[in-house]
């Protein structure tokens, strides 16, 4: 697994969006979601003016990823933050404005990869799934002591599953005989509890059940509904933000945040726009790019990215 756990998604498309913001001297760029560095490594090359922030919830992750960037020094500043912690962070190291943020959502390859954090529905591990291990609940403990209609709403919400009841029931069932500790035994469960229509579509029956455990345990959607408008906040004008995201809760958000700061806001019929009514950002891509061909076959972890991109183009006014 070492070998493909490396490979950044759209590293190129990435670099391009950001460069041009990163090539003055004392540009500043956060990687919102250090993972293993591939794509820190990668703009700390590109960019060789640039000064990196990086944070990551996963202390595993950092100490990885701190010896993989050791190469590029003070250069390189590693935090351990979840990425809505972003203005607190910038505060701390006294940084008003940075030129340059990268967001790569979801689950980094490491976690995917390591069988014992109980991210991944095909091999059977503790059911914890959490980013940070030293802090919050596990995915055991959600599935053990939820109510039913809390976890029908979790599946339906952040899994989008549509036999989320039929779920819950064999789970709440099953969890009175013996609590839950690992993932095998759930995949089991949701195999027995679809009818044979479900299990025919969508790849493995498990899925939208683990992403929704997963984005519950990690606060994941309230993070990134929190993160994306303050890092839109941080940037200088000129400054440029992307965001990758892996499936349509998040990229709904990204979505949202850019739209909204590319509207003109101003009541209709005036015949001015002043200038606390103009567009804040410059949307850089048409919609949500996706991942070439070739990529997807490289790199099967590419293969659900949406990539949005936008540039900062005035100031907040007040």
């Amino acid at each position: 697994m070492t070998g493909t756990r490396h490979v950044p998604v759209m590293l190129d498309r990435c670099l391009g969006l950001l460069a041009p913001a990163l090539a003055e001297p004392g540009a500043v760029v956060v990687d919102c979601t250090l993972g293993l560095g591939g794509h820190s490594e990668a703009l700390l090359t590109a960019f060789p003016a640039a000064r990196l922030v990086a944070l990551d919830r996963d202390k595993e992750a950092l100490r990885l990823s701190g010896e993989r960037l050791a190469p590029f020094g003070d250069r390189a500043t590693l935090v351990h933050a979840v990425y809505d912690e972003l203005p607190d962070v910038l505060d701390r190291l006294g940084i008003p404005k940075v030129q340059g943020v990268l967001f790569d959502l979801g689950v980094s390859s490491m976690q995917l990869d390591e069988a014992e954090r109980g991210f991944a529905y095909a091999q059977d591990a503790p059911l914890d799934m959490r980013m940070d291990q030293s802090a919050g609940m596990s995915a055991a403990e959600v599935l053990n002591t939820y109510p039913p209609g809390e976890l029908v709403r979790i599946l339906r919400a952040y899994g989008e599953e549509k036999q989320a009841k039929r779920i819950v029931s064999a789970i709440v069932r099953e969890r009175a005989v013996e609590p839950f500790t690992d993932s095998a035994r759930l995949v089991e469960l949701i195999r027995d509890a679809l009818p044979q229509a479900a299990k025919r579509t969508g790849g493995n029956p498990a899925k939208r059940t683990f992403q929704a455990l997963r984005i519950e345990v990690n606060g994941e959607l309230s993070s990134v509904e929190a993160a994306v408008p303050a890092a839109v906040a941080s940037l200088a004008v000129g400054g440029r933000i992307a965001v990758l995201a892996y499936h349509s809760l998040e990229d709904r958000l990204v979505k949202q945040v850019f739209a909204a700061g590319a509207a003109n806001t101003a009541p209709p019929g005036l015949p001015v726009v002043p200038e606390r009514y103009q567009p804040r950002l410059r949307l850089l891509t048409r919609g949500a790019e996706l991942p070439t061909e070739e990529e997807v076959a490289e790199n099967r972890r590419a293969a659900p990215a949406r990539l949005r991109g936008a540039e900062r183009i005035r100031e907040d006014v007040r």
